[in-house]
């Protein structure tokens, strides 16, 4: 069975700060303000990654650069 550890103080805050940027991108696409929507997902996304390389965690690593990809490749394609 595995040990369930708590998270070190900055990975916590790191997960707290991508968490409310990502919903504060989720309310600036919902109010068209653009690119501030961009710029707080984009804090987001790095903000998980770098918890999930943290963690060691591949599916969240995995999420957030298909994020990031998606979200590069919306941006080329506008």
């Amino acid at each position: 069975m595995r040990r369930i550890a708590f998270a070190a103080p900055q990975v916590d805050a790191i997960k707290w700060v991508a968490s409310v940027a990502q919903i504060a991108g989720y309310a600036a696409t919902a109010a068209a303000a653009t690119p501030w929507n961009i710029y707080c997902f984009l804090v987001g996304i790095i903000g998980w990654f770098i918890v999930g390389v943290q963690w060691n965690d591949r599916a969240i690593m995995l999420i957030h650069i298909v994020a990031l990809a998606a979200m590069i490749g919306g941006l080329i394609a506008t």
